[in-house]
């Protein structure tokens, strides 16, 4: 009935399974013919860090997609909950239908650079992460963007399912994949996966092994990983940073993984780990996102862009900690020693992911909790 729902949509519809299972949203024609490639020589990636979202992101993505005018290309929304409130926002270039360019500011236009249907799928349970329709939808894609909302249920829905090996299977194609908030948090090797609820900073300092620190995958056990881009590895990943302080919870996540050249808490930092220079850590300031790709080079290079009516500063912080924890046991506050931080607040500046450089560093320590000096 839902295969027959979609043949069904020309234009825009809903097609929808009972309560408890997947939704279906899309606008535009999604059975329309796509002339471009299938695979990309280049990777994209982009992490957006929360709030307002950021129309150029969108567009760089489906640039990357290689979507021009009269190409075609399918744009596919995923979330464990809401509905289809991107649909129109990615579609459209204003309101009332408009597709022309250019677009108004916050819409991203994307039928008049080309596209033929934004999908989204809420896919709220592990029975809806493993449908064929949903799977069928997902691997047709030729952009993802993983909504905000609740990352542990990203981690206890999709993980494991036929949509973990669906989205890695597009990851292998080179095909964009964006995420904003929760979205962005499944992004790295390692999430924060909020497994028991979230926690702020202080919390996080006052006790680095606090149970609500979940960590996916478990650094006792690490197992199976979620989506790691490639350019991901061996990188944990946080949003909202500066107007939710999440400078402290971040070195505290990265100093129960591991850093530097020594072991984080649980002493093991994997050889891959070291060559890395150790796990490292982005966080992400609302109303910006990251554009990561690669180059001809074999490196990635990252340039941070915000929505220019914007008055925040929109800040990327690049954090590495270049010593293991001195302080660092169950019920007792953190300490920790130079820990680099590279703050990135322009549109200009390339940061190199794979040397981590590109702006200048400055180092903060932890003591019993609390920072040297302010860390941002």
């Amino acid at each position: 009935m839902l295969l027959v729902g979609l043949l069904l949509c020309m234009w825009s519809c809903t097609v929808s399974a009972d309560d408890d299972d997947f939704r279906y949203f899309v606008v535009g024609d999604p059975q329309v013919g796509i002339a471009i490639p299938v695979r990309h020589p280049q990777t994209s990636i982009v992490l957006m860090g929360g709030g307002q979202d950021v129309d150029q992101a969108f567009r760089w993505m489906i640039r990357k997609a290689g979507v021009k005018p009269g190409t075609g290309g399918r744009f596919v929304v995923l979330r464990a909950s809401g509905a289809d409130g991107y649909n129109p926002y990615i579609y459209y270039s204003g309101p009332g239908g408009k597709t022309g360019e250019p677009a108004d500011a916050y819409w991203v236009g994307g039928a008049a650079l080309g596209l033929s249907s934004v999908e989204t799928l809420v896919i709220p349970s592990r029975t809806a992460a493993d449908d064929p329709f949903v799977n069928a939808v997902v691997r047709r894609a030729d952009a993802v963007f993983i909504a905000g909302g609740d990352q542990s249920r990203y981690i206890r829905f999709w993980k494991g399912t036929a949509l973990d090996r669906s989205l890695n299977a597009l990851l292998g194609r080179n095909i964009p994949i964006g995420g904003t908030s929760a979205g962005l948090a499944i992004l790295g090797e390692y999430a924060f996966a909020a497994l028991q609820g979230t926690i702020d900073s202080a919390a996080a300092l006052s006790n680095p092994f606090d149970p609500r620190i979940t960590l996916d995958p478990d650094p006792v056990d690490p197992g199976k990983r979620f989506l790691v881009p490639e350019p991901m590895m061996g990188v944990l990943t946080d949003s909202h940073f500066v107007r939710r302080k999440r400078m402290g919870r971040l070195i505290a996540f990265l100093s129960r993984l591991g850093g530097g050249e020594g072991a984080g808490c649980l002493g093991k930092l994997s050889t891959a780990h070291k060559n890395l220079g150790g796990i490292r850590g982005i966080g992400v300031s609302e109303q910006a996102a990251l554009l990561i790709e690669s180059t001809d080079k074999h490196d990635y290079i990252a340039r941070r862009v915000k929505n220019p009516w914007s008055g925040a500063e929109g800040a990327v912080y690049f954090v590495r900690p270049l010593a293991p924890p001195t302080e660092c046991e169950p019920g007792v506050p953190l300490s920790i020693d130079r820990v680099e931080i590279r703050k990135l607040a322009d549109s200009r500046t390339v940061f190199n992911l794979t040397d981590w450089s590109g702006v200048d560093a400055y180092t903060v320590s932890i003591d019993n909790g609390h920072f040297d000096i302010p860390p941002y």
